[in-house]
């Protein structure tokens, strides 16, 4: 194996990294809201200055990994596309904690509303997230696609979410302060799978030189 071919799959391992710890964060935040535990947001809040920290890392060895060794081609396209990745990896990390924090604040007030349809979105996101780390690893196009796709079910959730919500308030004005953070939560978990489609895409960039 030649050094840029190690460099390239210690890249490849960090990149992977960097998703599971965004499937972490996910899990902390579902965690703070839906199960009303304070101690899971201050985790989720730590962990995102670990994802930042990696990808002020990786950003670094990427650039200097293309000066110095000048790759080509498909590894070039890698490269690319693995830099492109990390900015949407941090910034769902990003929605993650803020979903965290919302939780907190809404876990001093009584529920709104029962949370099974956010809870499906957490659902989707874990799988679509555990599914792009398996085609970052693997260079697996067809598991990006079904990761890409998995998308669709947050924009329909996010919707009914919405819609639900804006009758909450409607009916009552008692409850818009507690429905507009939900509403705010529900945005930041449909902005969360659009940056994770948007990996995707890289991936299936790197892969099939075609751009979605």
């Amino acid at each position: 194996m030649t050094q840029l071919e190690r460099d390239l799959q210690a890249i490849s391992a960090d990149v992977v990294r960097m998703l599971t710890m965004v499937r972490q964060s996910c899990d902390l935040a579902r965690r703070a809201l839906v199960e009303q535990d304070a101690s899971a947001a201050a985790l989720c809040s730590a962990a995102d200055a670990d994802i930042d920290k990696l990808q002020a890392e990786l950003e670094t060895r990427i650039l200097t990994l293309i000066a110095r060794r000048q790759p080509a081609a498909r590894d070039l396209r890698f490269l690319g596309a693995s830099l492109q990745a990390l900015a949407d990896i941090e910034r769902a990390g990003d929605y993650a904690e803020h979903v965290a924090v919302a939780g907190e604040r809404l876990a001093q007030q009584p529920p709104l509303k029962n949370y099974l349809d956010i809870q499906r979105i957490f659902e989707v996101l874990d799988e679509m997230l555990a599914t792009t780390a398996k085609a970052f690893e693997e260079g697996d196009v067809e598991a990006a696609r079904r990761a890409h796709a998995l998308d669709n079910e947050i924009d329909d959730l996010y919707d009914q979410i919405q819609r639900e919500l804006l009758t909450y308030m409607l009916a009552d004005t008692a409850t818009i302060g507690r429905a507009t953070d939900l509403l705010a939560v529900a945005r930041y978990l449909e902005r969360l799978g659009d940056h994770i489609e948007n990996v995707n895409e890289h991936i299936i960039y790197w892969l099939e030189g075609v751009r979605m």
